[in-house]
């Protein structure tokens, strides 16, 4: 039994060495030198003090979710600092905080950072959650949308429609629309197709939709079985 532990401890670390690329080293150390290599290599390498704080404070945050908050909150208080800012910023967004996560975003775009491409996006992203279509149009404005946020270029089309910039919404929902990527964004150009009584246009993209994940192996047809269906029904409705 013993022999058994040792032979799967031993396959572990060895694992271990492969999925993190420590050094090639430990490889001899482990096969070579088993109970003992193991046992440095686990103390070393695995159960060293970093990845045991960061263990811990997953599991505090899990117990304890305003902990995290009240922290940064502290530092925050000790340190009026751009990044402590975004700091909090990020733990309400976790929260699905998204006013607080906006109160931080918005301070910490005062002042010199005020055209941070990064925290930009992020208040852009938490304005399109709670509705405020003309903020989300105002901060795309301001960030190259389409070179460096593309994942945030079909939220700012849906927004440019709701605030009745159609043609402007047009333009900037065709940018997603590249073969054999952005199945959601894609969808969502064919439903404002449809919208704008291009049914033709939205077929088209609906068809292309339908044929890419026909073509796609088992495991992407699971991943996108919601947006085939929707794609499905939305055909048989025009």
């Amino acid at each position: 039994m013993l022999y058994y532990l040792l032979i799967a401890f031993q396959a572990f670390c060895i694992f271990h060495v492969y999925k993190t690329r420590n050094d090639y080293y430990w490889y001899f150390v482990i096969f070579f030198v088993p109970l003992i290599g193991g046992a440095v290599y686990l103390f070393t390498q695995i159960l060293n003090k970093r990845n045991i704080d960061d263990t811990l404070d997953k599991i505090s945050a899990i117990l304890n979710p305003t902990k995290k908050i009240k922290d940064l909150e502290k530092k925050l208080s000790f340190s009026n600092t751009f990044q402590n800012k975004i700091n909090l910023a990020d733990a309400h967004l976790e929260n699905k905080e998204y006013e607080k996560a906006l109160n931080f975003y918005e301070k910490a775009l005062d002042g010199k950072y005020e055209n941070h491409p990064y925290t930009i996006n992020k208040a852009l992203k938490c304005y399109f959650t709670l509705n405020n279509f003309k903020k989300v149009v105002y901060y795309a404005n301001k960030i190259d949308i389409e070179k460096s946020f593309k994942g945030s270029l079909c939220i700012y089309a849906i927004s440019l429609e709701q605030c009745n910039f159609l043609d402007e919404a047009e333009i900037q929902f065709k940018k997603v629309n590249k073969r054999y990527s952005n199945y959601p964004e894609r969808l969502e150009l064919a439903k404002f197709l449809i919208r704008r009584d291009k049914k033709e246009d939205a077929k088209t993209v609906l068809e292309g939709l339908i044929t890419e994940i026909n073509n796609m192996i088992e495991t992407n047809k699971r991943k996108y079985k919601y947006i085939y269906k929707e794609a499905k029904k939305l055909m048989s409705e025009i």
